[in-house]
């Protein structure tokens, strides 16, 4: 993947980068691995807002991708890496041996032809294939982990991501994941080998307001720059900065609030994405 840059025509190109696409192999996606994507506006059954600046944007449908990877022993062959708008990765197609599809999120190095497989024996260490945490050497580049063995891969799916087994202890392993945080996972949960794909998608910069249209974004106004029957940091002579700490427009404290509550998983927490070590 690389980054496509313009000469500056216009305003909006002189600070275009976008992504160009190099490494897609097809532009139509499998139709039978498509679901209708119905767009709520950020609002509940009662009509509600309940999630701002969400809005608009191009029609999306679906695809339908297999985290669980619980098609075991069976290889499946690659063919085709397609993109998906409704996530930062791209998705690969695979094909198994009894004719079935499914999408996978792509990993880096993982082409058009190459065969992978789900195992829970020892399997090659390569892109694509999926083995419990127990097969996988520490240091591996992992990708699409599960919390729970069979509930399929909840974490460390995004563009560039991937987590590393820094020690293995009884029947749990110590994962480091992308934010820092050092966690205790089973070691018969099941992770994908590789790291995700698209890895320059931090680097993109969408150049105009237009684009966060279509991609469904509405505007963002600073609570500053409201008026105080708006926002509690509204209002003021001149452009005043509020006088009062970051908040929402309900009173949240916004900036360096602990708002997590606690839980029985922070057992498994051995180390905060902050560097805090937790006693165990």
């Amino acid at each position: 993947m690389g980054i496509k840059q313009y000469k500056p025509c216009t305003p909006s190109l002189r600070w275009t980068a976008i992504p160009d696409f190099k490494e897609l192999t097809t532009n139509r996606p499998e139709k039978t691995l498509l679901e209708p994507l119905k767009k709520s506006g950020g609002r509940n059954s009662k009509g509600r807002i309940t999630s701002r600046w969400k809005g608009g944007g191009h029609k999306r449908r679906y695809r339908i991708i297999d985290f669980r990877r619980d098609k075991v022993d069976v290889p499946a062959t690659v063919l085709s890496i397609e993109y998906d708008p409704n996530r930062s990765a791209r998705i690969a197609l695979l094909q198994y041996e009894d004719k079935e599809k499914r999408y996978i999120v792509w990993p880096q190095g993982l082409a058009k032809g190459d065969v992978i497989i789900s195992s829970s024996k020892e399997i090659d260490i390569k892109p694509g294939n999926t083995m419990p945490l127990r097969n996988v050497p520490p240091g591996t580049p992992i990708h699409n982990l599960e919390f729970k063995k069979g509930r399929g891969g909840k974490i460390v799916r995004s563009a560039g991501s991937y987590a590393q087994i820094l020690a293995k202890e009884g029947s749990y392993a110590h994962v480091k994941l992308p934010s820092g945080e050092v966690r205790l996972i089973g070691l018969d949960c099941l992770a994908t080998i590789g790291q995700i794909g698209n890895i320059e998608h931090n680097t993109i910069s969408i150049g105009k307001a237009g684009r966060s249209r279509w991609l469904g974004r509405q505007p963002r106004v600073r609570g500053v720059a409201m008026n105080p029957v708006d926002h509690p940091m509204g209002g003021g002579e001149g452009k005043s900065s509020g006088g009062r700490h970051p908040c929402s427009p309900w009173g949240q404290k916004a900036k360096g609030l602990q708002t997590r509550k606690t839980k029985p998983s922070d057992k498994f927490i051995v180390k905060r994405r902050k560097s805090k070590i937790i006693a165990t």
